[in-house]
């Protein structure tokens, strides 16, 4: 009888957990240029969990055209989440294992929920504002022009880390700018990564990875474009600049395969988007794939609003990982939401006496 009626009342519990969604629109300050094409606005929902009293929030960073969940129904996914939110956690993201993105929003509501603070969702030295992050700056394509005042208006502001997105102008051109860089600063000033988001052809990849190994890079994301696994491989081997995976992850769902990936590849390294690879969960599945294997990782946002950019941030914070992490993003638009997150001398803080707006 008591077992029957304890049934009863977690089953009434339960049911008062609501959840709602919102599509958001981000603006750009200005254009944002990868191999991919520009970028002028950026699409993310939210999730809001309300029970009792107590409200939970969580963000869904699609990215259209990269995101493996960019698909018709992502709506209808989305809706089905949260029309059956009282599944739990666990089960809501077994059922979920193709739409990332969802999955991550997912994780942070429920995180935000049974939070004391909604937005505190892993308490820290970070988030008590003692500590911070090391982050890379990041430098869009543009023309010359463009590119060579965002490089120096990211070492004027303490970046000791600098990735510069290439493969869209002329390849001269981007050599020339790392060239400028290095005249002035050394590798022990500025580390440079590069990103190329997989715009090399396997024909020319090598050879330019040669003539990029010129100006002493720390790595290059993605060269060639992702399930080209002998290439991949044979560049990881070949390469004198060491090789990121980053779009090479999307996709790949089950822990094997990861494994798999890992072992084929042979990366010296692989990056981390919660949102493209299945929150938290999924990234601590390539972190052991990856480290099991010997390969070193950095996390890095999707440009998600302040929400999502926060919840990777404590989340990374935890970790303990000493690279600079590519968690720069919150300044890129014009309408993202007021957080207690700033960026100052190539870091990112947690300033405890700065507020949350979040006014959805």
């Amino acid at each position: 009888m008591f077992s029957l009626k304890l049934r009863i009342y977690l089953s009434i519990f339960d049911a008062i957990m609501q959840a709602t969604y919102q599509r958001y629109i981000l603006n750009f300050k200005r254009p944002s240029g990868t191999s991919r094409g520009v970028m002028t606005t950026k699409e993310t929902w939210f999730i809001r969990l309300e029970q009792d009293d107590k409200v939970g929030i969580g963000e869904c960073g699609i990215l259209r055209g990269l995101s493996i969940d960019d698909r018709p129904d992502y709506e209808d996914k989305l809706k089905w989440a949260c029309e059956n939110i009282n599944l739990g956690l666990r089960k809501l993201v077994s059922e979920l294992v193709e739409l990332p993105s969802i999955q991550f929003g997912l994780e942070m509501a429920f995180k935000s929920l049974n939070s004391t603070d909604k937005f505190e969702l892993f308490p820290s030295e970070f988030t008590k504002g003692k500590s911070d992050i090391e982050i890379n700056g990041l430098v869009w394509m543009g023309n010359e022009a463009f590119m060579r005042k965002q490089v120096k208006e990211k070492i004027a502001s303490g970046f000791s880390c600098i990735k510069v997105k290439i493969g869209a102008i002329d390849f001269q051109t981007e050599l020339d700018i790392l060239k400028s860089i290095r005249k002035e600063f050394s590798v022990s000033d500025i580390e440079l990564r590069v990103d190329a988001n997989g715009a090399f052809s396997p024909d020319d990849a090598l050879e330019k990875l040669k003539r990029l190994s010129e100006y002493q890079l720390h790595s290059i994301e993605q060269p060639i474009k992702p399930k080209q696994f002998e290439t991949m491989a044979s560049l990881c081997e070949l390469s004198p600049i060491d090789i990121a995976l980053d779009e090479e992850l999307i996709g790949v769902f089950s822990v094997t395969n990861k494994a798999q990936t890992i072992q084929t590849i042979k990366p010296q390294y692989i990056i981390l988007k919660p949102s493209l690879i299945g929150g938290f969960k999924g990234s601590k599945e390539w972190i052991k794939a990856a480290e099991e294997q010997g390969v070193k990782w950095w996390i890095t946002s999707a440009l998600e609003s302040n929400v999502g950019l926060n919840a990777i941030a404590q989340w990374t914070y935890t970790l303990n990982n000493t690279m600079p992490q590519g968690l720069g993003t919150g300044s890129l638009f014009t309408n993202n939401f007021d957080s207690p997150l700033i960026v100052k001398n190539g870091t990112l803080r947690y300033d405890t006496n700065l507020n949350w707006n979040f006014n959805l």
